[in-house]
């Protein structure tokens, strides 16, 4: 006798009624569904880009840029040893991803290795001869902090994104030094990608108010200055005004930890404050350069450059610079978010309307019903009673699908759709090897009790073996595939595990409720 403990039809009967309270959701809007209680389920399958529309954005981060600033921070460490010491020199620069000195006293030479030597673990030290040395960055030291640039970025765009208000993005690398970026329902990309591609890097200098920065731009600046520009939004300037600013560095951006846009004396400004290690580095700085003008420097141009009248000690600011509302707003997200360790490229740009997704998803509905259909009307004729059993147990495969991938928050692209329709055809293989083992054990003389037994018996392993060849290609095809391919290995393989579930318990279940309330003599099948 077919044999179904209670507690496994308890089981069932509770995954099938879960499966329909978290796929419910989706019969309604999206705004609907956010109105929801929180308690109860409100989480909807996700549309992919190709579904829904948006923003396509591939990006590629300058790793050259991350050496480049490695470089440069050794040079200000190797002025800055030197000077401390009182050892004379020149020549300093960069040559070729290496930085060299020359040393002009050869009596200071041998203190120079010294120090120098002590600047970086990650250098190996040459001397050239003539009192030229020569520092070198190890390769497996720029591989280390390129592609922890890469991390960090992604991070920082996630973030960034997050800020936005962006639902479903899709953030990933791709490639040794890509990034992708899927903006669904974004269909402005251009502030997108204002967004992200901005590096954000902001630092605060003092300005070297003697130096002109015309003679600068003409010849060399005063050591350890720079020349940026003085950017200010509809100024009405022809040009950007240049201004000489020290090298040295007295706060980044790395010591902030809130910035919000707001309105000072009618215009809008960017509030910040920094961290206490910041604030501390802020307030001894403003103490000792009370009277002098401080630059605000945003990715290599001076946004503000304020006087500073007293100390400021609260570890708090205004950076005010001639916004509209949309940039201090946007400056205040980026400053929140953090400043990028690289630049990034747009290397690829696409945007999706939402004609072609609606136009999409029709074009899969259609592909659904009609292989549903088609799926019932053969199920029906071939098996009858049991065929109207295995179309009961399709429609519960399709709301568990639902429900697991709103439960997971998996994204439904084209191809998922595909995978869903493959299904669907898929789901009635269990049933159908079931079925026929039993037809087989009734013409071989056994009684209707025994036959399901042993058709469900036999049917197992089969069913078993078959779907998990299956699933475990969906899984390579997931890891392995990227995009598309992953869409529709995801549908496929959560299809693939309701199927199993639904033609080896569901299907069981409902066969011996229907067996033991009709109590058939002989059947037919």
């Amino acid at each position: 006798m077919i044999h179904f403990a209670k507690w496994k039809a308890i089981a069932v009967l509770v995954i099938v009624l879960a499966g329909i309270i978290f796929a419910s959701p989706n019969l309604v809007s999206r705004d609907d569904a956010d109105m929801l209680p929180a308690w109860l389920p409100h989480r909807q399958i996700n549309l992919g880009l190709d579904l829904r529309g948006g923003s396509h954005l591939l990006f590629q981060v300058d790793t050259e840029a991350v050496a480049r600033e490695r470089l440069d921070s050794v040079v200000d460490a190797v002025r800055d040893a030197l000077r401390n010491e009182k050892i004379r020199y020149q020549d300093l620069g960069i040559d070729d991803k290496t930085v060299t000195v020359t040393i002009l006293d050869r009596e200071q030479e041998k203190e120079a290795v010294r120090l120098l030597g002590q600047v970086d673990r990650d250098l190996s030290l040459a001397d050239e001869g003539g009192g030229r040395l020569r520092l070198t960055l190890s390769a497996q030291a720029l591989r280390e902090r390129q592609q922890s640039a890469i991390e960090q970025s992604l991070e920082i765009i996630r973030r960034r994104i997050d800020e936005t208000g962006t639902r479903e993005p899709t953030i990933q690398r791709q490639g040794a030094d890509r990034i992708l970026v899927q903006l669904p329902g974004i269909d402005d990309p251009e502030r997108v990608k204002a967004l992200i591609g901005k590096t954000a890097k902001m630092t605060f200098h003092i300005v070297d108010d003697g130096a002109n920065a015309a003679e600068a731009l003409a010849g060399r600046p005063p050591p350890g200055t720079v020349v940026l520009p003085l950017v200010e939004q509809r100024s009405g300037r022809a040009q950007p005004e240049n201004i000489v600013v020290r090298r040295r560095i007295i706060v980044s951006g790395e010591n902030l930890i809130d910035a919000q846009p707001t309105f000072q004396q009618g215009d809008p400004v960017v509030s910040f404050r920094f961290d206490s290690i910041g604030a501390k580095r802020f307030g001894d700085a403003t103490s000792q350069n009370t009277g002098k003008a401080l630059a605000i420097v945003l990715d290599g141009q001076v946004i503000s450059a304020p006087r500073i009248r007293e100390p400021i000690l609260g570890g708090s600011g205004i950076i005010s610079g001639s916004f509209t509302p949309q940039e201090a707003h946007d400056l205040a997200l980026l400053l929140r978010a953090g400043a990028l360790p690289a630049p990034l490229e747009v290397l690829e740009e696409r945007t999706v309307g939402p004609g072609l997704g609606s136009d999409s998803i029709a074009a899969g509905e259609r592909a659904g019903i009609v292989g549903a259909i088609l799926v019932v009307v053969f199920t029906l004729v071939a098996y009858g009673t049991f065929g109207a059993i295995a179309c009961l147990a399709l429609i519960v495969n399709g709301i568990l699908l639902i429900a697991a991938m709103s439960l997971l928050q998996a994204t439904l692209t084209l191809p998922g759709i595909a995978g869903i329709v493959l299904t669907v055809g898929m789901a009635v293989d269990g049933n159908v090897l079931i079925f026929e083992h039993i037809r087989e054990e009734l013409r071989s003389g056994r009684t209707p009790v025994s036959a399901i037994d042993s058709g469900f018996t036999r049917a197992l392993t089969t069913i078993v073996d078959s779907n998990l060849t299956t699933l475990f290609a969906a899984i390579l095809l997931f890891i392995f595939g990227s995009g598309p391919v992953r869409g529709f290995a995801v549908t496929l393989g959560i299809g693939i595990v309701t199927s199993m579930f639904t033609a080896i318990t569901f299907t069981r279940l409902i066969v011996l409720m229907w067996f033991k309330r009709t109590r058939p003599r002989e059947m037919a099948i």
